[in-house]
């Protein structure tokens, strides 16, 4: 076996990976029931089932130039998903969408309560 084949054995297993964890993703978002639950879903397999297909695909094209612009993206959705997401809770829990008892520990609301934020637009 060469490098080559070797190369392109780490590819299919890294991309049938990724392809594995980001439908376990999409499934988690139909089948969990509340929006925390969901956003967990959202983002930690589907950022690590993207990171493993575009290594795989950085194995299988063996470019320096497209292997740095699939890190820049893989870069770019480690930064971004969890900030959105973070937001997207903060935003939900605020407008009281949060089933608060499923929620083992909650350490926002006490702080929401005692923070007095204008509501509305300004």
């Amino acid at each position: 076996m060469s490098w080559i084949d070797i190369a392109d054995a780490i590819a299919a297993v890294c991309m049938v990976t990724g392809a594995l964890l980001s439908l376990i993703a999409a499934l988690g978002l139909l089948r969990l029931p509340d929006l925390l639950s969901r956003m967990h879903a959202a983002t930690k397999p589907q950022v690590l089932g993207l990171c493993l297909v575009l290594t795989g695909l950085g194995f299988r094209l063996r470019d320096v130039e497209v292997i740095a612009l699939l890190a820049l993206v893989a870069l770019f959705q480690l930064i971004t998903s969890p900030v959105a997401n973070h937001m997207v809770a903060r935003a939900a829990v605020r407008a009281g969408q949060i089933d608060h008892d499923r929620l083992l520990v909650d350490e926002l609301t006490p702080v929401l309560e005692s923070f007095d934020e204008p509501r509305g637009a300004p």
